[in-house]
Protein backbone atom coordinates (compact mmCIF):
# COMPACT_ATOMS: atom_id res chain seq x y z
CA UNK A 1 0.00 0.00 0.00
CA UNK A 2 1.80 3.55 -0.81
CA UNK A 3 0.10 6.33 1.32
CA UNK A 4 0.70 10.00 0.76
CA UNK A 5 1.67 11.85 3.72
CA UNK A 6 1.42 15.30 2.81
CA UNK A 7 -1.82 17.59 3.64
CA UNK A 8 -0.94 20.67 1.72
CA UNK A 9 0.48 19.91 -1.20
CA UNK A 10 3.54 21.35 -3.09
CA UNK A 11 3.92 22.52 -6.40
CA UNK A 12 3.74 19.84 -9.33
CA UNK A 13 2.57 19.23 -13.55
CA UNK A 14 -1.31 19.67 -13.97
CA UNK A 15 -2.94 16.04 -14.89
CA UNK A 16 -2.84 17.00 -19.19
CA UNK A 17 0.94 17.34 -18.54
CA UNK A 18 1.62 14.43 -16.73
CA UNK A 19 -0.64 12.38 -19.26
CA UNK A 20 1.46 13.50 -22.01
CA UNK A 21 4.89 12.34 -20.05
CA UNK A 22 3.36 8.73 -19.42
CA UNK A 23 2.25 8.45 -22.84
CA UNK A 24 5.89 9.62 -23.91
CA UNK A 25 7.44 7.27 -22.21
CA UNK A 26 5.99 4.60 -23.70
CA UNK A 27 5.46 1.89 -20.69
CA UNK A 28 3.80 -1.10 -20.70
CA UNK A 29 -0.40 -1.02 -21.93
CA UNK A 30 -3.21 -3.59 -21.94
CA UNK A 31 -6.26 -3.40 -24.66
CA UNK A 32 -9.68 -3.49 -23.39
CA UNK A 33 -12.12 -3.86 -25.83
CA UNK A 34 -15.92 -3.45 -24.63
CA UNK A 35 -16.26 -7.36 -25.37
CA UNK A 36 -13.37 -9.12 -24.96
CA UNK A 37 -10.49 -9.87 -23.05
CA UNK A 38 -7.49 -7.97 -21.77
CA UNK A 39 -4.75 -8.00 -24.13
CA UNK A 40 -1.41 -6.61 -24.88
CA UNK A 41 -0.57 -5.00 -28.44
CA UNK A 42 2.60 -5.38 -29.89
CA UNK A 43 3.15 -1.84 -30.25
CA UNK A 44 1.76 1.29 -29.19
CA UNK A 45 2.87 4.79 -30.18
CA UNK A 46 0.39 7.78 -28.89
CA UNK A 47 0.31 10.59 -30.71
CA UNK A 48 0.60 14.57 -28.83
CA UNK A 49 -3.21 14.79 -30.04
CA UNK A 50 -3.77 11.64 -28.50
CA UNK A 51 -4.82 9.37 -31.04
CA UNK A 52 -2.60 6.07 -30.54
CA UNK A 53 -1.20 3.58 -33.37
CA UNK A 54 -1.35 0.09 -32.33
CA UNK A 55 -0.16 -3.22 -33.83
CA UNK A 56 -2.05 -6.46 -32.70
CA UNK A 57 -1.16 -10.15 -34.50
CA UNK A 58 -3.55 -10.82 -37.40
CA UNK A 59 -4.78 -14.27 -35.38
CA UNK A 60 -6.14 -11.58 -33.25
CA UNK A 61 -9.86 -11.81 -32.61
CA UNK A 62 -10.17 -8.10 -32.44
CA UNK A 63 -8.25 -7.84 -36.17
CA UNK A 64 -10.95 -10.31 -37.30
CA UNK A 65 -13.82 -8.81 -35.68
CA UNK A 66 -12.76 -5.10 -37.18
CA UNK A 67 -12.46 -6.43 -40.65
CA UNK A 68 -15.88 -8.36 -40.49
CA UNK A 69 -17.19 -5.16 -41.57
CA UNK A 70 -15.67 -2.33 -43.37
CA UNK A 71 -14.96 0.64 -41.50
CA UNK A 72 -16.21 -1.40 -38.71
CA UNK A 73 -15.02 0.23 -35.03
CA UNK A 74 -15.34 -1.26 -31.40
CA UNK A 75 -14.99 0.86 -28.26
CA UNK A 76 -12.48 -0.05 -26.48
CA UNK A 77 -9.77 1.52 -23.46
CA UNK A 78 -5.53 1.50 -23.49
CA UNK A 79 -4.33 1.39 -20.52
CA UNK A 80 -0.79 2.79 -20.22
CA UNK A 81 1.44 1.75 -16.66
CA UNK A 82 3.73 4.18 -15.99
CA UNK A 83 6.62 1.93 -14.25
CA UNK A 84 9.23 3.69 -11.79
CA UNK A 85 12.72 3.61 -13.32
CA UNK A 86 14.42 1.66 -9.74
CA UNK A 87 13.23 -1.54 -8.52
CA UNK A 88 10.02 -0.83 -5.84
CA UNK A 89 7.91 -2.89 -4.31
CA UNK A 90 5.17 -1.30 -5.68
CA UNK A 91 6.93 0.06 -8.99
CA UNK A 92 3.42 1.67 -10.70
CA UNK A 93 3.71 4.82 -10.14
CA UNK A 94 0.66 6.05 -12.33
CA UNK A 95 -1.68 4.63 -15.29
CA UNK A 96 -3.30 6.52 -18.16
CA UNK A 97 -5.98 4.94 -19.81
CA UNK A 98 -7.53 6.35 -23.29
CA UNK A 99 -11.10 5.09 -23.66
CA UNK A 100 -12.63 5.47 -27.37
CA UNK A 101 -13.20 4.08 -30.93
CA UNK A 102 -10.62 1.13 -32.84
CA UNK A 103 -10.93 0.84 -36.28
CA UNK A 104 -7.89 -1.19 -38.91
CA UNK A 105 -5.98 0.72 -41.31
CA UNK A 106 -5.18 -1.12 -44.50
CA UNK A 107 -3.48 -0.43 -47.63
CA UNK A 108 -2.16 3.25 -48.03
CA UNK A 109 -3.26 4.48 -44.84
CA UNK A 110 -1.84 1.86 -42.74
CA UNK A 111 2.01 2.47 -44.20
CA UNK A 112 1.32 6.18 -43.95
CA UNK A 113 0.37 5.94 -40.25
CA UNK A 114 3.24 3.57 -40.07
CA UNK A 115 5.58 5.72 -41.22
CA UNK A 116 4.32 9.10 -39.12
CA UNK A 117 5.48 7.16 -36.43
CA UNK A 118 8.64 6.15 -37.39
CA UNK A 119 10.05 9.41 -38.21
CA UNK A 120 9.38 10.52 -34.33
CA UNK A 121 10.25 7.00 -32.75
CA UNK A 122 11.83 4.31 -34.95
CA UNK A 123 11.35 1.13 -33.59
CA UNK A 124 12.02 -2.38 -34.87
CA UNK A 125 8.35 -4.03 -34.42
CA UNK A 126 7.01 -1.44 -36.66
CA UNK A 127 8.38 -3.75 -39.83
CA UNK A 128 5.98 -6.27 -38.82
CA UNK A 129 2.94 -3.98 -39.93
CA UNK A 130 1.44 -5.88 -42.95
CA UNK A 131 3.51 -9.24 -42.04
CA UNK A 132 1.66 -11.01 -39.34
CA UNK A 133 1.06 -7.50 -37.79
CA UNK A 134 -2.40 -5.00 -38.22
CA UNK A 135 -2.37 -1.69 -37.85
CA UNK A 136 -5.35 -0.57 -35.42
CA UNK A 137 -6.19 3.07 -34.52
CA UNK A 138 -7.77 4.01 -31.06
CA UNK A 139 -9.52 7.55 -31.64
CA UNK A 140 -10.21 9.03 -27.73
CA UNK A 141 -13.33 10.06 -26.16
CA UNK A 142 -12.18 10.56 -23.28
CA UNK A 143 -9.04 10.59 -20.86
CA UNK A 144 -8.20 9.32 -17.11
CA UNK A 145 -5.38 10.10 -15.25
CA UNK A 146 -4.69 8.27 -11.80
CA UNK A 147 -1.39 8.51 -9.97
CA UNK A 148 -0.04 10.46 -6.49
CA UNK A 149 -1.45 13.71 -7.40
CA UNK A 150 -5.03 12.00 -7.74
CA UNK A 151 -7.39 10.57 -10.28
CA UNK A 152 -8.44 13.34 -12.88
CA UNK A 153 -10.07 13.35 -15.87
CA UNK A 154 -8.86 14.94 -19.29
CA UNK A 155 -10.20 15.67 -22.50
CA UNK A 156 -8.68 15.46 -25.49
CA UNK A 157 -7.72 18.94 -26.32
CA UNK A 158 -6.48 19.18 -23.45
CA UNK A 159 -3.78 16.57 -23.87
CA UNK A 160 -2.93 17.93 -26.92
CA UNK A 161 -2.24 21.41 -26.16
CA UNK A 162 0.33 20.32 -23.05
CA UNK A 163 3.61 19.40 -22.78
CA UNK A 164 5.70 16.58 -21.83
CA UNK A 165 7.62 17.11 -18.96
CA UNK A 166 11.74 18.52 -20.02
CA UNK A 167 12.79 15.62 -17.99
CA UNK A 168 10.82 12.32 -18.91
CA UNK A 169 13.24 11.10 -21.55
CA UNK A 170 16.48 11.15 -19.32
CA UNK A 171 14.38 10.07 -15.98
CA UNK A 172 15.23 7.01 -16.01
CA UNK A 173 18.84 6.93 -16.69
CA UNK A 174 19.33 9.76 -14.01
CA UNK A 175 17.29 8.08 -11.10
CA UNK A 176 18.87 4.79 -11.55
CA UNK A 177 22.82 6.58 -11.63
CA UNK A 178 21.50 8.45 -8.14
CA UNK A 179 20.11 5.00 -6.47
CA UNK A 180 23.56 2.72 -8.03
CA UNK A 181 26.25 5.53 -7.50
CA UNK A 182 24.86 8.58 -5.02
CA UNK A 183 23.37 6.75 -2.25
CA UNK A 184 24.73 9.71 -0.08
CA UNK A 185 22.89 12.24 -2.42
CA UNK A 186 19.43 10.31 -1.37
CA UNK A 187 20.45 10.16 2.27
CA UNK A 188 20.95 14.31 2.24
CA UNK A 189 17.84 14.72 0.07
CA UNK A 190 16.03 12.19 3.02
CA UNK A 191 16.53 15.41 5.17
CA UNK A 192 13.73 16.99 3.66
CA UNK A 193 11.15 13.56 4.88
CA UNK A 194 9.07 14.19 7.80
CA UNK A 195 10.97 13.01 10.90
CA UNK A 196 8.89 9.98 11.11
CA UNK A 197 10.04 8.64 7.49
CA UNK A 198 13.46 9.40 7.88
CA UNK A 199 14.09 6.02 9.30
CA UNK A 200 13.12 3.68 6.16
CA UNK A 201 14.19 2.83 3.09
CA UNK A 202 14.41 5.53 1.07
CA UNK A 203 14.36 5.50 -2.49
CA UNK A 204 13.95 7.82 -5.66
CA UNK A 205 11.33 7.47 -7.34
CA UNK A 206 10.32 10.37 -10.06
CA UNK A 207 11.29 13.71 -11.64
CA UNK A 208 9.56 16.53 -13.17
CA UNK A 209 10.15 19.99 -13.63
CA UNK A 210 8.32 20.90 -10.43
CA UNK A 211 10.52 18.35 -8.48
CA UNK A 212 11.54 15.38 -7.18
CA UNK A 213 9.66 12.46 -5.83
CA UNK A 214 10.72 9.50 -3.36
CA UNK A 215 9.51 6.23 -1.82
CA UNK A 216 10.16 5.67 1.33
CA UNK A 217 9.57 2.08 1.85
CA UNK A 218 8.69 1.43 5.73
CA UNK A 219 7.77 -2.35 7.26
CA UNK A 220 4.29 -1.76 6.90
CA UNK A 221 3.60 0.58 4.27
CA UNK A 222 5.04 2.97 1.56
CA UNK A 223 4.99 6.32 1.30
CA UNK A 224 5.45 8.89 -1.03
CA UNK A 225 6.33 12.37 -0.83
CA UNK A 226 7.13 15.20 -3.31
CA UNK A 227 9.55 17.55 -2.69
CA UNK A 228 9.79 20.76 -4.53
CA UNK A 229 12.34 23.21 -6.07
CA UNK A 230 12.63 26.95 -5.32
CA UNK A 231 11.32 27.35 -8.83
CA UNK A 232 10.05 24.93 -11.73
CA UNK A 233 13.20 23.98 -14.27
CA UNK A 234 13.52 23.40 -17.38
CA UNK A 235 17.34 22.68 -18.30
CA UNK A 236 19.97 20.59 -16.50
CA UNK A 237 21.49 23.21 -14.98
CA UNK A 238 18.89 24.63 -13.52
CA UNK A 239 18.22 21.22 -12.16
CA UNK A 240 21.77 20.78 -11.04
CA UNK A 241 21.58 24.25 -8.73
CA UNK A 242 18.15 22.98 -7.80
CA UNK A 243 19.53 19.86 -6.50
CA UNK A 244 22.33 21.42 -4.97
CA UNK A 245 20.26 24.30 -2.94
CA UNK A 246 18.01 20.97 -1.36
CA UNK A 247 21.55 19.15 -0.67
CA UNK A 248 22.51 22.26 1.50
CA UNK A 249 25.56 22.71 -0.87
CA UNK A 250 26.94 26.49 -0.35
CA UNK A 251 27.99 26.81 -4.26
CA UNK A 252 24.80 27.32 -6.07
CA UNK A 253 26.16 29.21 -9.05
CA UNK A 254 28.43 26.39 -9.82
CA UNK A 255 28.20 25.17 -13.43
Amino acid sequence: MVTDTQTKRPPAPHAAERARTIAARHGSAALLPQSGSRTSPLFHHVHPCGTTILLLADEHPLVAQLWQAPRAEVTAMLEIADQAPVQLREPVRGLLWLTGWVSALDGEEAREEVLAVADVRPDHRLLDAGHGASVLRLTPASMVIADAEGTSSIRPEQFASAAPDPFCRNEDHWLRHLESAHSDVVGQLARHLPEELQAGHVRPLGLDRFGLRLRVEAECEDHDVRIAFSQPVSTPQELAAELRRLMGCPFLSQR
